[in-house]
């Protein structure tokens, strides 16, 4: 395939107007086929040379009109230069098209996209995804729907007219109309970012609207709770069965550091025996799909075997009775007021405490931890895990014991 282009102009003398000028017509050339266009400009005949393909004479009215004729040029072989480096077929028509500004193809949707991708996503639940991730998707995709009605009283938008002015807008629009605050904002915008990396790495736009945009997600305190307030919630004993029931699942992810969904799903022959010849959980993180290994604690073991004859644990091969996420988060806010805990408590408290307080003021590695919690990065579980002033203490208290002892054994020292 011929990949020359070339660009002659010349002067119509045929269709000279009333004061003598002739216009100047563009005619591009391609592997023996041509189109002719109009440059809309027009000069004296006199001064047209057609040997040159050019005006001659150096009045300004003759330099105009050169620069514009090279201009006209230089843009047909930018339009060539677009076209392959898109990996599209050089034809005359697709110059063409792009001269007079003419689509060759349909224009790409954003939420069309974003539609394909959730439908893609919704097909491997179960395999790749996790329902709530689809869920957050599905959400993502109405918040933008919602935004562009706001902002441009439309229901859809070419990926084209994307640009930062888009992403700002949306950020605003998140955090003043949705009333989200900076995390959950980024969350969106990291869901919506995944769209337009779509279109990036399908060649569908040439630029990323995000360039520039900060992604950062603001720190924020996780609460987690004391070994104390662990020992209140565990010896108190309630009236009702199901708010005891669910005070034990609860102490349960704190001694394994799982989360709700993990410890909802966990079955009997998750529990094997380890390296150590005690018992640990071997378990994937639903939501990642990563490998947990933890070992179980006594106070855990006790909880098992306090529900092992559990109807529903029976019916079902479940390790425990877990309720709705709605109603364990419910319970245990009652929990906390009967304990005097002023901190919010929900069933994620415990994956935090698990971290904090049962392991790493423990002395527990922070790898180990991380290992435990099915972390992919050390990143996550610091994300997780503080180290308690209690922790900082024995620390320290370890190295001011080294510095005395190596003070106690120099004799220089001791001289003075």
């Amino acid at each position: 395939m011929s990949t020359t282009v070339s660009v002659l102009f010349y002067g119509r003398k045929s269709r000279v107007i009333r004061d003598g000028r002739i216009p100047i017509y563009m005619r591009v050339t391609l592997a023996c086929n041509r189109f002719n266009v109009s440059t809309k400009l027009y000069i004296p005949e006199k001064e047209w040379s057609t040997s040159m393909s050019r005006v001659i004479g150096n009045s300004e009215e003759a330099k105009n009109v050169n620069a514009c004729l090279e201009a006209f040029r230089m843009r047909v072989y930018d339009y060539q230069r677009e076209i392959m480096l898109q990996g599209l077929p050089l034809t005359l028509d697709a110059i063409r098209n792009k001269w007079l500004g003419i689509s060759s193809e349909r224009a790409r949707m954003l939420l069309e996209i974003f539609d394909q991708h959730n439908e893609q996503m919704k097909a491997l639940v179960g395999k790749e995804f996790s329902p709530l991730t689809l869920e957050r998707y599905i959400t993502s995709r109405k918040h933008t729907h919602d935004f562009m009605k706001w902002k441009y009283k439309i229901e859809d938008i070419d990926i084209q007219k994307l640009n930062y002015e888009f992403i700002t807008d949306y950020e605003f629009w998140l955090k003043s109309v949705r009333k989200c605050d900076h995390n959950t904002t980024i969350k969106y915008l990291s869901n919506f970012k995944k769209i337009v990396n779509i279109c990036l790495k399908n060649a569908w736009l040439a630029r990323d609207p995000f360039l520039g945009f900060k992604m950062t997600k603001r720190e924020v305190e996780r609460p987690f709770l004391t070994d104390s307030e662990l020992q209140t919630i565990a010896s108190k004993t309630f009236l009702a069965p199901r708010i005891n029931q669910v005070r034990d699942i609860f102490l349960f992810c704190c001694y394994t550091g799982l989360a709700y969904a993990d410890v909802k799903k966990l079955t009997r022959n998750e529990i094997s025996t380890g390296i150590d010849g005690e018992k640990w959980i071997f378990t994937h993180r639903q939501k990642t799909e990563t490998a947990s290994s933890i070992p179980l604690l006594p106070p855990a073991i006790e909880i098992l075997e306090r529900y092992k004859d559990h109807p529903q644990c029976e019916n079902e091969g479940r390790l425990l009775p877990v309720l709705s996420n709605q109603k364990m988060n419910a319970y245990l806010k009652e929990i906390a007021d009967t304990c005097d805990i002023v901190k919010k408590m929900t069933t994620h408290t415990a994956r935090h405490t698990f971290a904090t307080t049962v392991t790493l003021t423990n002395g527990v590695p922070i790898e180990t931890v991380g290992r435990m919690l099915g972390h992919r990065n050390l990143k996550t579980t610091q994300h997780y895990a503080k180290i308690l002033d209690k922790k900082v203490s024995e620390d320290m208290g370890q190295l001011r014991q080294k510095f005395n002892k190596n003070k106690a054994s120099d004799p220089l020292q001791q001289s003075q």
